[in-house]
Parts: structure tokens; sequence; C-alpha cells
């Protein structure tokens, strides 16, 4: 199956070739939160990826369709990478299996296959674990420079296969700060605060706040990195993360000029949760996304500007796959609306005049 995402060139490139490429640009991201947050993700990584291709070879099977071809277009694998890349490095395995499989039979296959899943299959597993499991799914450990001290990579496979260590530490052991304090995510903790009546001038001179947003902001900007090499190559075009970033800086720039000790700034925005995933990774799948060069472009906005919207007013303060998931809905509606007009033809609207 070639890749078949407008505009057209001459020679297209092969489906597991960009996969695999997109694979390639999530490294420096995936180095950098091994680093920040400890070996958890490379397991994560590692059983995401095993249970992604599993269930694709399965479902294909019970459908008697040749699974190697489907399995070899490396789509199953980056979703279970993607999947992976957004979950906290503890979780259980067991909750890791039930999102990535979820991902890929109701997300994916239920509907046919690679070309034809309306949603993205990686923010659909997601969304179900956050749904379900919305303890386990927040419970990130504290970046480094917070942390007592971070798993190693044998702690950080029996916390997730045993729950605990052979010292009987848990993840809430190891999510402590030196003063006993356990610390959320950036995001996690400005919204708890925030409900608390605090205002921004003092969450942020916290300087636990500070070094824990160190860690997610150099997340963030290698991911950006892994972006900017897709851009670079041509795998992604630059409408949607273009257009994705500035809503979220415009949106979040008028709320914060409104009341900077309400609303958050746009930096924190743009280097917090999975921004930069979502904008170069996520919204760009070119399945779920909308085709069209104007399409791309109001979809992009309109997803930058819903993270922003539901971090600040909704109950889940990353909003990256509520928001992808949401316009996925409405891209049919957006493609028919931005359709670009063949030359000598006329407009549909024209011709009913």
């Amino acid at each position: 199956m070639m890749n078949l995402s407008s505009p057209f060139f001459h020679k297209a490139m092969p489906t597991n070739k960009v996969m695999m490429l997109v694979c390639v640009a999530l490294i420096p991201g995936i180095i950098t939160q091994v680093y920040f947050f400890g070996f958890g993700v490379i397991i994560n990584l590692i059983l995401c990826a095993v249970f992604a291709v599993s269930a694709e070879y399965t479902i294909l099977k019970l459908r008697t369709r040749e699974p190697r071809t489907s399995i070899q277009d490396n789509s199953a694998l980056l979703t279970g990478l993607l999947l992976a890349v957004a979950l906290p490095p503890t979780l259980p395995f067991w909750m890791t299996f039930v999102g990535v499989w979820f991902a890929i039979i109701f997300g994916k296959q239920l509907y046919g296959g690679l070309g034809y899943n309306p949603f993205n299959p990686a923010m659909v597993g997601y969304v179900l674990l956050l749904i379900s499991f919305p303890v386990e799914m927040t419970a990130w450990l504290p970046a480094r420079e917070l942390a007592v001290s971070l798993p190693s990579f044998y702690e950080s496979s029996q916390l997730i296969f045993f729950a605990q260590t052979a010292d009987g530490l848990t993840v809430e052991n190891f999510r402590q700060l030196a003063d006993g304090f356990t610390m959320a995510t950036p995001l996690d903790h400005l919204k708890t605060e925030t409900t608390l009546g605090r205002m921004n001038s003092e969450i942020f001179a916290n300087p636990d706040m500070a070094l824990n947003l160190n860690g997610w902001k150099w997340v963030n900007l290698m991911f950006l990195l892994g972006g900017l090499y897709l851009l670079a190559i041509k795998i992604v075009r630059w409408h949607i993360p273009v257009a994705y970033l500035l809503a979220m800086i415009i949106t979040s720039f008028l709320l914060n000029t409104y009341d900077n000790q309400l609303y958050a700034a746009p930096s924190f925005h743009l280097l917090t949760g999975a921004t930069m995933l979502g904008a170069f990774f996520i919204a760009t799948d070119p399945v779920s996304a909308s085709t069209t060069p104007k399409g791309r472009l109001i979809y992009g906005a309109l997803i930058g500007f819903l993270i922003v919207i539901i971090r600040t007013f909704g109950g889940y303060p990353d909003a990256i796959a509520f928001a992808v998931l949401l316009l996925n809905i409405a891209v049919p509606t957006i493609d028919h609306y931005t359709k670009p007009v063949i030359y000598g033809h006329k407009k549909e609207t024209e011709l009913h005049d």
C-alpha cells in the first residue's frame, strides 16, 4: 500500500518506509523520556510493540486475511510506540495490554484496517485507559532533578509486572520528593492548585514546579526536533503542526492576557504534556486527519484551540487525545467544504445557481 496523502508525487514512498521513518523520528524524544523518567519507558516501548503486532496478527488471522503484508507495513508497530510514549513509565502491564489491543482492534481493524480507520488508533487506546484507570494513567514519576531516586531497569520491570519491587517499594514511593510529598505532572499540578484557589504567581514560584517543568520542556523540545526532521524529509506537511501550535499560542495568549493569575502562558502549554508529540506525530496521521490543504489548516487549528480549552476548563489536563478524536469526527465535513476546485471546473455551489 502506498502513501496516498496529497499532494501526489510521481514516486510515492512505500507505507512501511514512511512508518519506519516516523518511528525513527521518535528516538530523540524517547531517549529524553528515559533520561528524565526512567527505564520504564523502554519496557513500555517493548511491551506496546509486542502487544500491537500480536494483536494485528491475531485479528487478521481471525478475519482469514494474510497477516504478513499488514504487519510488514509497520503501522501496528508505530501505533504501539505512539501509545507507549504517552503512557506513564510504571503503568501495570495488563493495562498496557488492554489499551494496545483495544487500539488495534477497535481503533483500526474494526473499520477494515489501515486506510479505513476514521480515528487515530493510538488515541483510541489512550482514551480508553485514561477514562478507565485515571489514577494509574496520571501517576507519572517526577522528573530526574526532583526524584529521590528513579527505579532501575529491574525495579521498573517489577513495578510494571508485580506493582512493587522486591524490597516492597511501590510506585508511590518512587513518586515521593525529598520532602515526602508527591509531584504530579505540571499540567495536573497546575489544574489541582488552580482548583484550590491558588494564583499562578504562587504555583510557578514553587521550585519543585520549575524543576518538573524542566524535564517536560526537554521532552517536548526533542519531539519537536523529531517533528522538524519529518517536515524536512516531507513525511509531514507543515499545515497541521503550524496551525495547531499557532492556535495554542493565540488561545492561551488571549486567556493569559485576560487574567495571567488564572490562565497559563503560551510557553507553559507548548512545553508541557504531549504538545509536540501531538503536533507532529498524532494530529498528522494521514488516515484520520484532513487531506485538503485548507482542511489541514482548519483541522490543526481546531485541535490546538480545543487542547487549551480542555486543559483550562475541562477535567483532563493534557487533552490532546480528546481534541484529536473530536476533530477526527469532523474530518469528513471539513474535507467536504474545503475540496480544491479542479482546474476548468466550477464549485458545486455555482453549478446549482
